[in-house]
């Protein structure tokens, strides 16, 4: 017999003995988590990998010896040890849980049958797994009263609760949010809330999912269903554009629940609430069952689906590339947003397209900056530049990442906002500048010399602290970048953009653009000056007239130029593709004013809306958890989205629709399915190539992949040139060039993708004096159809005071909470004014798309900044 010596554990590994057999778990791995990757599993309550251990619930305990003889440890709060050898299996160790079984049931009550957590629940698995047959204790159990609401969302029954800690962890170690704690000593200890302090926290539903006992559970779920009545599918929340994986569950056609999935590279399994809870839009009574038609007495009507179709496509192709605009698409899969860009583009030869309101940045921006990904991001011990919106209100589980790597890993967030925001208690430094000027604060920052300009109003000690975390980056800095208020023109911020790629030429940039498939619609080509692929006009025109027969002969407008065609009398027809302008466009006039003119006004929408209502015909479109296809979130990872249930009545998807009125017109788009469309994408789209289902995998493939494409020589020495011509201004021509293309992925002539070149500093006009500039940002709860269509989140939306330095606040005169009088331009209205040292002095902060107060009249979108006077006089 030959002796084999050991095989030797890699350099990082360590060697464990676990129930007899050598294993390598990681140097400094958990002993829970080494033997759960080595396929066995320890019962635990009070451990979650997404959380720091607390070793409370005791029910994870094993005999482990670490040389000085077997002792019982819990195994969430040992590392692996050299030579250490555990088991699991062990008479001390069965006793040992079975013991913990047994006290944890002492006071559990029998509510087994009636609980929402039965059949899924760990106490009644690991009972029966691990736990005694009967129990020895005949005295009455603990009574509570039950359940109790410690938020509109929430419910808590005390008396279910095994103390295990995970609820209370979550909310102050992962949300940031300490509102539920324990309470209480001894046998009296339970979990509650503050007095008159609910549960007011906007990740409050991730405490449902990981408690491990019914406990807490969530009001619009409770009693709907058992587990075992449910069916389940994994999809994409397109509630923003974060792009959390989440798995749908339904009975009987309808949805019930969503639950978070945990994806490392993006949700860590935590969701928002407004994305938890959105599920009653769903299925409401009031969603748009087949399509409408105004009839001759003015009312919309019911009408077939051959003469919705065919009245919309007469009046679409009646109006001429010029006279034809389409605003919206964030709502749409990839696929739907392809196929809509192939009928504005390839068959209607009109680029007045737009998948943004108003409230983003430019397209061939967004599809031309280097990007970064979450994960590069939130690196441990990263410099990241927080140049953008509230993350915690427009992006909430980006939110949650960056304070984890904020908090826990070491990562240097320079935050640089007109205001104080959810995250300025985690910033290693905050800069707010005067609105408008944004690029001048990061020139400051930078240390690059503006003449005759100050650092935007940026306080210096900040701006100091600011620079000196800067100058110690460790590697590349990344830039969270977006539009921070709508008040203020995109251009601002496409400047600072480009002063930090000036001056840091390795600077990436994740786009913090809110609305949930903004980015696959830009990439399919559902903005002026773009074709599908991250290609822009001029690059890609060759390309995709083989491809799609032909294409636009001048670059479009966006969606506030559309919105001024409508209401100059330039434009004929007007598609609404899910979007609602007056009810989320950041100027309420020029809306009003375009949809009043256009002659004819097109929606495809889901449920009728403050615009849909006023549409000659609406065409009902399927929803979310309706269809099936792919989506694209904010760092350019495409991931599937599933059909759970039926859409209501005859609705369709969209790109059916898209093929629908393509057909009407004579033309055909050639796919009839999702997946004929994804494979068409894949063949077309330039940063798209290689994308199939099969890559696409659980987790997404981020895009464009590292896939060998060629091309030829001229488009690769021309992307300087044509870069710079990305941001032409409306209407300028594009030229078609004669080229020998095959648009096939390994064909010839396949275009570049297209790359941001900073264009010159934008020049801001002098601030009057006597007047305040807009700060005009949004809060996770508002007046958008989502949530306005779940009853659960409706009354969510607070909203909106008036917020004044108080250097600005002294000067009115006027007590806090007084009613002022707030002035633009556009119109006046009345509000409470509070004191906010987080504002800029010269800025007044408000909220839009709140109950209540109509900011967005105040706005205006032609408008670099919008002032404001402030009047200690209520308006009239």
């Amino acid at each position: 017999m030959v002796d084999v010596a050991p095989t030797e554990a890699p350099v990082d590994g360590v060697a464990v003995t676990l129930n007899g057999t050598e294993v390598v778990a990681r140097k400094g791995e958990l002993l829970i988590e080494a033997a759960e990757r080595n396929g066995v599993y320890i019962p635990r309550f009070c451990y979650h990998e997404r959380m720091k251990p607390v070793g409370m619930c005791r029910m994870c305990i094993v005999e482990v010896d670490t040389g000085r003889g077997p002792t019982l440890q819990p195994s969430c709060m040992i590392e692996c040890t050299p030579g250490m050898s555990v088991d699991t299996e062990s008479e001390v160790t069965k006793k040992a849980q079975d013991g913990v079984l047994e006290f944890l049931l002492i006071n559990h009550p029998l509510d087994c049958p009636v609980c929402d957590k039965g059949g899924e629940c760990p106490l009644q698995d690991q009972t029966l797994a691990y736990g005694p047959g009967e129990s020895r204790y005949l005295e009455e159990k603990r009574h509570n009263e039950k359940p109790i609401p410690i938020s509109d969302l929430v419910l808590l029954d005390r008396e279910r609760c095994i103390l295990c800690d995970r609820c209370t962890r979550f909310a102050k170690d992962v949300a940031g949010d300490p509102l539920i704690h324990f309470i209480n000593r001894g046998n009296q200890t339970e979990v509650n809330t503050f007095p008159d302090e609910p549960f007011a926290s906007y990740f409050s539903g991730n405490t449902v999912q990981i408690c491990p006992v019914g406990a807490l559970t969530a009001s619009p779920y409770r009693f709907k269903a058992r587990p075992w009545d449910l069916e389940q599918v994994e999809s994409t929340c397109q509630t923003c554009s974060v792009g959390c994986r989440v798995s749908i569950d339904s009975s009987r056609n309808e949805v019930l629940r969503y639950n978070g999935v945990d994806v490392d590279p993006v949700n860590w399994g935590w969701l928002c609430d407004k994305g938890r809870f959105a599920f009653e839009s769903v299925g409401r009574e009031d969603r748009l069952r087949e399509p409408l038609q105004r009839s001759g007495s003015g009312a919309l009507v019911t009408s077939r689906w051959t003469d919705a179709v065919v009245a919309a496509a007469n009046a679409m192709r009646a109006a001429g590339p010029e006279g034809l605009g389409i605003i919206g698409g964030a709502r749409l899969t990839n696929e739907g947003a392809y196929a809509w860009a192939k009928l504005a583009k390839g068959v209607l030869g009109t680029d007045n397209v737009d998948a943004q309101l108003g409230d983003g940045l430019p397209g061939v921006v967004v599809a031309g900056l280097p990007r970064a990904t979450i994960d590069e991001v939130c690196r441990p011990g990263g410099t990241v530049l927080l140049l953008g919106p509230d993350v915690k209100e427009e992006l909430p589980v980006l939110f949650l990442r960056l304070r984890h790597a904020a908090v826990e890993d070491g990562a240097k967030v320079i935050e640089i906002s007109p205001r104080s925001t959810g995250f300025t208690p985690y910033a290693a430094a905050s800069l707010h500048y005067r609105p408008g000027e944004v690029a001048e604060a990061v020139r400051a920052l930078l240390g690059v010399p503006s003449e005759g300009k100050d650092a935007g109003g940026v306080d210096g000690e900040s701006l100091a602290a600011a620079r000196t975390l800067l100058a110690a980056a460790d590697g590349p800095v990344t830039v969270v970048l977006g539009r921070a208020s709508v008040a203020e023109s995109a251009t601002f911020v496409v400047d600072a953009a480009g002063a930090l790629l000036r001056a840091r030429p390795d600077t990436t940039f994740l786009p913090a653009l809110r609305r949930g498939n903004v980015h696959g619609a830009i990439d399919m080509g559902l903005s002026p000056g773009l074709l599908p692929g991250r290609t822009t006009l001029a690059d890609g025109a060759a390309w995709f007239t083989q491809a799609w027969g032909d294409v636009p002969r001048t670059t479009g407008l966006d969606a506030r130029g559309i919105l001024a065609a409508a209401a100059e009398g330039r434009l004929q027809t007007l598609v609404l593709l899910g979007a609602d302008p007056l009810g989320d466009f950041p100027d309420r006039d020029l809306a009003e004013r375009a949809l009043a003119t256009v002659p004819t006004l097109i929606a495809v929408d889901t449920a009728l809306t403050t615009s849909s209502v006023q549409a000659h015909v609406v065409l009902a479109a399927a929803g979310f958890a309706e269809v099936e296809g792919t989506t694209t979130n904010l760092e350019g990872r495409v991931s599937t989205v599933q059909q759970k249930v039926t859409p209501p009545g005859t609705a369709r998807a969209d790109w059916m629709i898209a093929a629908e009125l393509a057909q009407a017109m004579g033309a055909d788009l050639g796919v009839g399915s999702s997946a004929e469309v994804l494979a068409e994408i894949e063949r077309v789209a330039p940063s798209h190539a290689g994308v199939t289902a099969a890559t696409i995998g659980i987790d997404g493939v981020v895009v464009p992949l590292p896939v060998a494409v060629e091309a030829p020589a001229d488009v690769e020495d021309d992307a300087g040139e044509d870069a710079a011509a990305d941001a032409a201004p409306a209407g300028d021509d594009v030229e078609v060039a004669e080229a020998d293309v095959d648009p096939t992925p390994s064909g010839p002539g396949r275009p570049a993708l297209c790359t941001f070149v900073p264009g010159a500093p934008v020049e801001l006009v002098a601030l009057d004096a006597y007047a305040l500039r807009i700060v005009a940002t949004r809060k996770l709860y508002d007046l958008g159809v989502a949530v306005q269509r779940s009853p659960h989140l409706a009354g969510l939306a607070t909203g909106t005071v008036l917020r004044l330095h108080p250097y600005d606040f002294a000067r009115l005169g006027v007590a806090e909470g007084t009613a002022v009088s707030v002035t633009s331009p556009r119109a006046s209205v009345s509000v409470s004014a509070v004191v906010d040292a987080g504002v800029p002095r010269g800025a007044a902060a408000l909220v839009v798309n709140q109950p209540e107060l109509d900011v967005y009249r105040l706005l205006d979108a032609t408008s670099p900044v919008v002032s404001v006077r402030v009047d200690s006089g209520v308006a009239e």
